[in-house]
């Protein structure tokens, strides 16, 4: 197997639910024909397959991959599709939604840092400690996160929704943002200069996350 073809398979083999060739060529900065070819071959050699997406208005539906291997939970599928559902009527309805995903995944990353404080049975996150809660938290939810050392970049290779961030960009990449900000903020952190980049790279999307963050003033929002 060349090494592409094992890219394209690791990749779908990392995911929670079936990906069109769409997300798989965004993800890993590849043509969709190239991504296709790999996955018929996959398809070929039994380490992947293939069914129709459900019928949407007009024309025919698209294939969704999934890697043979691959055993998600009904209730991780679930959960998955429910997330595509609900970026979808926030970019049908919201003026800005990608402002709404992020205030969204604010929410989410407080609540998150909340009920991490409140397992460890300890108090809030001391600012110093808000860099690693945050990677702690992204590495628990699936989005192996990779620093680099000596700068502020931290390589998310994997995509817990990344069909739904193809479709949904900017909501759902809004919320994974938010999140992170909701995080730091718990921890008593300024979230100023974190920002995300959506499949900046081949395989990997860049959070740009400075280890040290001003103090957030009381009362301020991000």
């Amino acid at each position: 197997m060349t090494a592409a073809r094992g890219a394209v398979l690791d990749l779908l083999a990392q995911q929670s639910a079936p990906c069109t060739v769409g997300a798989l060529a965004q993800a890993l900065h590849q043509h969709h024909n190239t991504v296709r070819e790999h996955l018929d071959a996959l398809i070929d050699a039994g380490l992947v397959t293939r069914t129709r997406a459900a019928a949407k208005g007009r024309g025919r539906p698209a294939w969704l991959y999934v890697a043979t291997e691959q055993d998600a939970p009904m209730a991780t599928q679930e959960y998955v599709g429910l997330a595509t559902a609900l970026a979808a009527q926030i970019a049908r309805t919201s003026a800005d939604p990608q402002e709404a995903g992020i205030t969204a995944g604010r929410y989410w990353g407080q609540d998150l840092a909340r009920r991490s404080t409140a397992r460890a049975d300890s108090s809030p996150a001391s600012l110093g400690d808000a860099y690693d809660e945050v990677l702690d938290t992204l590495d628990g939810l699936g989005f192996d996160p990779d620093p680099e050392h000596g700068s502020d970049v931290v390589r998310l290779r994997r995509c817990p929704l990344l069909e739904a961030a193809h479709r949904h960009e900017h909501v759902v990449c809004g919320v994974h943002l938010g999140m992170v900000q909701g995080l730091l903020e718990e921890a008593g952190a300024d979230p100023v200069g974190v920002s995300l980049e959506p499949f900046a790279e081949r395989g990997a999307c860049v959070l740009h996350l400075p280890e040290q963050l001003p103090v957030r003033a009381p009362g301020s929002e991000a």
